[in-house]
């Protein structure tokens, strides 16, 4: 019989020192996870059972189907998911065997959180008619008031989220379809996002709506004639179109179609045009009588 070893001391134990037992590490794993042996052994179960359901395919025969494992547990798409009884994914567009994962805090109460309700602003026109200076406004002036709010500005968006688009026409409807998902999201999270961009084709307009329930999306159409914008031109990019330099340019030769059932039209004539702030108070009055500005 092997004489039993004496025990080992810790590292920097002096001889006058206690002699203490130091615990031995395990020897690391050859798997880089454990499984517990039930659980082992009703996984082995079902990758024989997918291996047999391979051959049985690849030999012409109906593939075998996987036995549930004794806890009850449901197979989805050929695999235990432990916990989950039923396992529902989708196919959208490209996105294949994706799951919608809800959250028990949701709009309504991120909303009361906030004492406002999310909606979308979105305001449109032709380039120069003032969007960007009417969104900054309005959220200026909702902010004042205690309104959380974020701007969608579309020149700004294409210096990230839409850097890879274009302006032909395929190409801003991916522009639009984008902004119209973030805007979405934003509406959910319970802000009062504004959204700004020229967003010429009633279709991509009428997809964003789509997208909200239908109170939720606001429409502001800023009606400024082209005489108007050309007139402003603060980027020169109508001197360019007119040149020849920029092609599809909208409102030279490429068309631009007004709202038909928008919810605000705000006028702007030549010599006429509203300030900022009484063009943002315009739209602060629909939020406050359409119950936006409280929960």
């Amino acid at each position: 019989m092997l004489a039993r070893a004496p025990p080992r001391s810790c590292p920097g134990a002096g001889a006058g020192d206690v002699v203490v037992r130091c615990r031995r590490e395990a020897a690391p794993s050859r798997t880089p996870w454990a499984v517990p042996g039930g659980h082992r052994r009703a996984g082995a179960k079902l990758v024989a059972a997918a291996a047999a359901g391979e051959r049985r395919t690849a030999a012409g025969q109906e593939p075998v189907a996987a036995a549930a494992p004794a806890d009850g547990t449901r197979l989805a798409n050929g695999s235990a998911v432990a916990g989950i009884s039923k396992l529902v994914t989708s196919t959208v567009g490209k996105s294949t065997n994706i799951l919608w994962h809800d959250c028990p805090i949701g709009q309504t109460e991120r909303q009361k959180l906030m004492n406002q309700k999310g909606c979308v602003v979105w305001i449109t026109g032709l380039s120069g008619s003032g969007k960007s200076t009417l969104a900054c406004a309005l959220s200026r002036e909702l902010h004042s008031r205690g309104h959380l709010t974020y701007v969608l500005d579309g020149d700004n968006l294409r210096h990230g989220l839409n850097r890879d688009l274009s302006f032909k026409a395929e190409d801003r409807a991916e522009n639009i379809r984008r902004v119209g998902e973030v805007a979405k999201l934003f509406a959910d999270a319970g802000l009062i996002c504004i959204a700004s961009l020229i967003s010429p084709y009633r279709s991509d307009r009428s997809a964003c709506r789509n997208l909200l329930p239908k109170s939720s999306f606001i429409e502001v159409f800023l009606n400024a004639p082209i005489e108007v914008c050309e007139a402003r031109d603060p980027k020169g990019l109508y001197k360019l179109a007119r040149a020849g330099k920029i092609k599809g340019f909208t409102g030279i030769d490429d068309p631009y179609e007004p709202p038909s059932d928008c919810e605000i039209v705000i006028q702007c004539k030549i010599g006429d045009c509203p300030s900022p702030k009484s063009m943002a108070d315009q739209v602060v009055s629909y939020l406050e009588v359409n119950g936006f500005l409280h929960e």
